[in-house]
């Protein structure tokens, strides 16, 4: 009974291993990502990471407006 447990035990382990670094790997991804927009629209537009987050901001507000109707 134990062994099979155990054996349970290292296939969920590395289920959630395999889980996670999919997760991480995705979250690298989006992050690289978001990092080349900004420096491309600071260094080729000179638009400021300020401006840029008001925008963000701005267009999060109207989405969430549109739910509340």
């Amino acid at each position: 009974m134990n062994t099979i447990l155990l054996i349970g035990a290292i296939v969920i382990l590395f289920l959630l291993i395999g889980f996670l670094l999919k997760v991480v790997r995705a979250a690298i991804t989006t992050a690289i990502g978001i990092v080349l927009i900004v420096l491309v629209l600071q260094f080729v537009f000179g638009v400021e990471p300020q401006e840029i987050w008001g925008e963000v901001m701005k267009v999060w507000e109207n989405i969430t407006q549109v739910f509340r109707r």
